[in-house]
């Protein structure tokens, strides 16, 4: 029982502190991919510890105080006792000692951390962590990683790919940080902008795979979602005068908000015009409403995110699907289609004008994407437009498309419902 609950507190502590961890050892070291490497066998010494030992009082002060010894450790074997050891080993007070982990209760350790630079330390690790020089794929698996505290192979669960290449991800993450000498610490004001980017689309992109997952059984990976929602919420503490930010947590929240009426018993989905709203989330809906005011009172007018957000706000205050205020939403995906242009915001304002307007000129704007060839390998075009033949008359053009959408969608409860789709039309035929 008590190996159990050790290893029970390591994981609820490294959920909790990791990124405060990791960011204060990058701080202490000066070296990112040397601070993740010490908080990751300081978490393993606590696995073989804490079961053994006990819990320490001071849980995440132990952990920080075995990765600070392993630092010494390892400035020991780079340098043989350079100036910069020999600064950390007098700060520390230990001297010529071993660095082995120390008692649970680390009687005596320094305080964890600097209050006045929690914050900091935690927002240079997002920056970090999203770093343009890194490619998407590396930016989400190293910020899932070093900032929400998950192992390779939660990562890789999440993700459906194997943990072998969720490893060589973080591996080159880091190899690339370091080549580019990329320094840890939150960017200065002038370049703070540009780089935020980066930070809010990985957490977009991390939530989105969440709530419509592109492949595997499920159509929602709560975890994961859950994981960028948290995530969004460290980052609008962290930076309160940022209206994009807020614009993301309102639009995860409100999007999030829907989750509880999106499947049935089995896992199946259930289509927006069919959801008991009553089931929706309606304290995520006020928390949405909160954050996306937030957002529009530093008064620059709504980001992407924020303008995605007021089209989810429209959908959460309906009563129904026919007394939403479709003619706002058209307005909005116009707007986002000027501020952050893309063929997935002129499906979806497709879709919005179909509502407001009728399917003949919804599916003009989805003919026009599909002669771009646009959208190539995505099933949700054919799936709309499919959508819009049927409701037009022309089933057999209809089957044509929902046959496409079934050959190109990877996800197997999203396959079912255009399967049933399909065989709706196919039997309506006869």
């Amino acid at each position: 029982m008590a190996h159990s609950s050790g290893r029970e507190a390591v994981a609820a502590v490294w959920r909790i502190e990791s990124a405060r961890i990791v960011g204060a050892l990058a701080r202490y070291t000066g070296d990112f991919a040397l601070a993740e490497d010490l908080a990751q066998e300081a978490l393993a010494e606590a696995l073989v510890t804490w079961p053994r030992a006990g819990v320490p009082r001071n849980p995440a002060g132990w952990l920080l105080t075995v990765g600070r010894r392993r630092a010494i450790d390892a400035f020991r074997r780079r340098a043989l006792r350079d100036d910069r050891y020999a600064a950390l080993a007098r700060e520390l007070g230990e001297g010529g000692a071993a660095a082995g982990g120390p008692a649970p209760e680390a009687p005596g350790a320094e305080p964890l951390w600097d209050p006045d630079q929690i914050d900091d330390d935690v927002l240079a690790l997002m920056f970090v962590s999203c770093h343009p020089v890194l490619s998407r794929e590396a930016r989400v698996a190293l910020t899932l990683r070093v900032v929400g505290g998950l192992s390779s192979d939660e990562i890789a669960k999440a993700f459906l790919i194997p943990t072998a290449t969720v490893q060589a991800r973080i591996t080159r993450a880091k190899k690339t940080l370091a080549a580019a000498r990329v320094r840890f610490a939150v960017p200065p004001a002038d370049e703070r902008g540009a780089r935020l980017g980066s930070v809010l689309n990985v957490l977009y992109v991390i939530f989105t795979e969440g709530s419509s997952a592109t492949s595997g059984a499920d159509l929602i990976r709560l975890d994961l979602a859950a994981e960028a929602q948290r995530l969004a919420r460290v980052l609008a503490r962290l930076m309160p005068a940022e209206p994009e930010v807020h614009g993301l947590l309102a639009l995860l929240e409100l999007t999030a908000a829907r989750f509880p009426a999106r499947t049935d018993a089995r896992g199946r989905p259930i289509l927006l015009e069919r959801q008991n709203r009553g089931r929706w989330d309606h304290a995520a809906i006020r928390r949405g409403r909160a954050a996306l005011e937030q957002a529009s009172r530093a008064g620059r007018g709504l980001g992407a995110y924020g303008l995605q957000a007021a089209i989810a706000e429209c959908h959460a205050v309906a009563a129904s699907v026919d007394s939403t205020d479709w003619d706002r939403i058209v307005l909005l995906y116009e707007a986002l289609g000027r501020l952050s242009p893309s063929p997935i915001v002129d499906l979806n304002r497709a879709v919005a004008v179909c509502m407001a307007q009728g399917p003949a000129a919804a599916l003009e704007i989805v003919d026009e994407l599909d002669d771009s060839a646009a959208l190539p390998n995505s099933h949700l075009l054919p799936s709309v437009r499919g959508e819009l033949l049927a409701k037009l008359g022309r089933a057999p053009e209809a089957r044509t498309e929902f046959e496409r959408a079934i050959r190109l969608c990877g996800n197997d409860s999203e396959r079912g419902v255009l399967e049933g789709k399909l065989a709706e039309l196919r039997s309506a035929r006869t």
